[in-house]
């Protein structure tokens, strides 16, 4: 069962991986993709809206200001939960990671928003959403992290399911809030997935220091 989700797991991701790298390609060429077409017409219609204001308290988890202490609070916790300094470095070094590159790839793409708001975190160029491609690295890590000290396999599927709706709201939130297009918050998370998936990797392979 566990080897048939991370087939499908993976499935999903490299279909995503393929899209953005179409999307790309649309983009450079000043070509809005089908589906940001398709999607811009739902955004209006939930501007000022109680879905609007949910989306706009969400959005806040993603940014840096709200970001930034989160890690390093996470950071500190895990160093006196795990007594070692490691799994803080993965944590911050992991987000770190996504920051940069997430500012290298936008400069790459150079792809403008569909609106600019100094106050939504919403500055700069589009693609792929910082707060989706960050939080699913920040908050994954933080999960992952958890679950390692968790020995209730109930309690396990919480942790993951909760930080993982999460990342799906505040991915999302960016779209309704019009400061992303939905392709933009496709391609975060494809490639924050890409990230978080290494560094739980890199974990892995390293030896067990708690017992040196």
């Amino acid at each position: 069962m566990k080897n048939k989700s991370a087939v499908i797991l993976c499935c999903v991701w490299f279909i995503a991986f393929l899209l953005s790298v179409f999307w790309v390609i649309q983009i450079k060429l000043d070509i809005l993709p089908y589906i940001d077409r398709w999607t811009s017409e739902i955004v209006p219609l939930v501007h000022g809206s109680a879905t609007y204001q949910f989306f706009r308290i969400i959005t806040e988890l993603g940014s840096s200001n709200v970001l930034i202490p989160i890690a390093i609070a996470a950071a500190a916790i895990f160093v006196l939960l795990y007594r070692h300094w490691y799994p803080a470095l993965l944590l911050l070094a992991g987000s770190l990671f996504a920051h940069l590159l997430n500012v290298f790839i936008k400069q790459l793409v150079a792809r403008e928003r569909p609106s600019i708001s100094v106050a939504l975190n919403a500055e700069g160029f589009s693609f792929p959403s910082g707060h989706s491609m960050i939080s699913m690295v920040c908050y994954g890590l933080i999960a992952y992290l958890l679950c390692k000290k968790i020995r209730s396999e109930k309690l396990t599927w919480t942790v993951q399911i909760v930080f993982g709706t999460l990342v799906c709201l505040i991915g999302v939130s960016r779209f309704f809030i019009n400061v992303h297009y939905i392709t933009d918050v496709i391609a975060g998370f494809t490639i924050g997935f890409a990230v978080l998936y290494a560094y739980i990797r890199l974990d892995k392979r390293i030896p067990d220091w708690r017992q040196k």
